[in-house]
């Protein structure tokens, strides 16, 4: 490793964020570490992780050095994971999406495409500069890229039909969208704008919470029909004109290949490939244009601010490939929406944990105390949709559902490692019978 101690030009390039003095690769991965918040359960993991961290760096650094790219690698969240870890952990577009059979027949939400009336395409077009887009999200290691996908769509139509940008829920897919899809195991976009229409609308990302992970369907929530959708449209594969001219209208869902070892550690510029074109990955295109020369697309991801162009990508359009690069002309299709949506629905009352016991809005029913597999005392964590930890006195935030009561911390997988958030100390009331008891 002594080839790295002199290359501090180069740890600068490449290391985003604060500037890292490192003379050696175990400096930098340290660093690394610390700005993604990861942990190890044993000094063995980390004497690996380092190992294939240094894999990765030297990919990195080689690819960057060719000089005829149009686009540039870094480290990032996922630097300590191999390719193959990688591709297990952070994907999740059906397996059946390369045979994919469209929902056409027998489906009532199923629209023809018709691209009468666009005549008008501007050269360049950025759908976030009109407020129809989202924040990035992070999908972490639930394989339900489909989800993401199918909801940063409709949140786009629903903005241009209706003036309001609502973020929508993902977990309300992953936990009840059980026809076709499969949850962290994955899915289609398609199928998740059937079910979308079919349900009546879909509630709020605010109030069905993604939790990394699948869970029961909150039948509750499920009713609470924020935001509709007529049906949707798939755009003719392998017709780039045609999803040039769809996402001119909206953000359009497509499937991709996101497998490559480049797509890892991705970090600006335009994506020209190598690239295979068997979808495993969905994304959202959100607006195109032109840089030197090469026209591209804008690709929102769900892996987070920390990887691409603070999650997104720029990947090459006319590239002269039919199928387009990494498949992106395959598999595209976009919500519709005419009709305003329902009247808010009501504010949610005091959640009720028994026939005696209630918590409020905005915390969560957790057991205190158990007597014969029964709950004889709840208490309300002060956290919404939280996770209760077994010892009764703890609760941990949805997106950080890992109890570890013994070093008082709530933790979440990312893969082979933890993030670590310190939990809310004194969360829990006691309430039975309408009395109130500190904890």
């Amino acid at each position: 490793m002594s080839w790295l101690c002199p290359s501090l030009v180069l740890v600068l390039l490449i290391f985003q964020g604060p500037i890292c003095t490192c003379s050696s690769i175990s400096d930098l991965f340290e660093s690394w570490c610390q700005q993604n918040g990861k942990t190890y359960s044993s000094e063995q993991e980390r004497v690996y992780r380092l190992e294939v961290f240094e894999e990765n760096y030297a990919y990195i650094i080689e690819h960057n050095s060719k000089g005829n790219s149009t686009y540039t690698l870094n480290l990032n969240a996922f630097s300590d994971l191999t390719h193959h870890e990688f591709k297990n952990s952070f994907l999740g577009l059906s397996s059946s999406a390369n045979d994919f059979i469209r929902l056409k027949t027998g489906s009532s939400s199923a629209g023809v495409f018709n691209d009468v009336g666009v005549v008008d395409i501007p050269s360049s077009l950025d759908w976030r500069e009109k407020g129809a887009v989202t924040k990035v999200k992070n999908q972490g290691s639930c394989g339900a890229c489909w989800s993401f996908s199918a909801t940063g769509a409709i949140e786009g139509i629903n903005k241009i039909v209706t003036g309001s940008l609502v973020s929508l829920s993902e977990q309300e897919l992953i936990d009840c969208d059980k026809s076709y899809n499969d949850g962290c195991g994955g899915g289609l976009m398609d199928y998740a704008f059937e079910f979308v229409k079919k349900n009546g609308g879909i509630d709020t990302e605010e109030d069905y919470p993604f939790n990394e992970r699948e869970g029961t369907c909150n039948k509750n929530k499920l009713q609470r029909r924020v935001v509709t959708i007529d049906g949707y449209t798939d755009v003719p594969q392998y017709d780039e004109d045609k999803l040039l001219k769809a996402v001119a209208n909206q953000p359009v869902s497509v499937g991709i290949c996101g497998s490559e070892r480049a797509f890892q550690s991705y970090s600006k510029g335009i994506f020209t490939g190598p690239c295979s074109t068997v979808l495993d990955h969905a994304v959202l295109i959100v607006g195109y244009g032109s840089e030197n020369g090469v026209d591209y697309w804008i690709i929102k991801n769900s892996w987070g601010t920390s990887w691409g162009i603070n999650g997104y990508m720029h990947m090459q359009r006319n590239s002269g490939n039919q199928e387009g690069i990494c498949g992106i002309n395959k598999l595209a299709s976009y919500p519709t929406k005419s009709s305003p949506n329902p009247p808010s629905p009501p504010s949610p009352g005091p959640s009720k944990c028994s026939m005696f016991t209630s918590c409020g809005q905005g915390e969560t029913c957790c057991c205190g105390w158990r007597l014969l597999g029964v709950c004889v005392s709840w208490k309300c964590c002060g956290l919404d949709s939280a996770v209760c930890c077994k010892d009764g006195r703890h609760c941990c935030p949805h997106d950080y559902p890992i109890c570890d009561t013994s070093r008082n911390l709530c933790l979440k997988r990312m893969s082979n490692a933890t993030i670590v958030q310190q939990p809310q100390k004194e969360a829990f009331s006691g309430k039975f019978g309408g009395l109130i008891y500190p904890f």
